[in-house]
């Protein structure tokens, strides 16, 4: 990928790099790891599944960055993506996820910075371009982190996101030695 110098670009570069080339591989990587009963298990009434939350991420990408950013259509229906109780195919929710977050990539990757200071209308707020890639990108970590949960908990498995990352430093942090 190349990178865009100005200040502007680099945060669309760092949040392109996020989602495409971390967010999504982990998820992808996650969900396989899933038995097609446990993708549409939901814990309980006020909980979604994770099936629901790759529709939930697919909606949210396709409504900020492709329709808020891009310009295209917003034709999302953000209820129905917690309301179908599946089991909708693997592939299919993990394609139109991909697809979203790769459509998602090339507007952002076609954008003037200086489009990231101008001020759009999304759901129900206006915010600027900054402010829909923070979205976007926090929102997607925030459910990756539920799904990676999920996972573990009905694996009882480490994912191995960090394996052979050095993440220990010794003599910082809150707890002692």
């Amino acid at each position: 990928m190349d990178r865009n110098p100005a200040p502007g670009g680099r945060i669309a570069d760092i949040c392109r790099e996020k989602l495409l080339a971390e967010f999504l591989p982990r998820l992808e990587a996650a969900v396989a790891r899933l038995s097609d009963e446990d993708l549409w298990r939901r814990p309980n009434e006020a909980s979604n599944s994770v099936g629901n939350l790759v529709l939930h991420l697919e909606g949210n990408v396709r409504q900020w960055i492709v329709s808020g950013l891009g310009g295209a259509p917003d034709t999302r229906k953000r209820r129905r993506e917690f309301e179908v109780r599946g089991p909708l195919p693997r592939a299919e929710i993990l394609g139109v996820l991909r697809s979203a977050v790769e459509e998602a990539d090339r507007v952002i990757a076609g954008l003037d910075p200086g489009e990231l200071r101008r001020v759009r209308r999304v759901q129900a707020f206006e915010v600027d371009g900054f402010e829909i890639l923070v979205h976007v990108v926090e929102h997607f970590s925030c459910h990756l982190g539920q799904i990676v949960y999920a996972v573990k908990a009905a694996r009882n498995e480490d994912l191995g996101f960090y394996a052979g990352v050095a993440l220990d430093r010794t003599g910082t942090g809150f707890l002692p030695e």
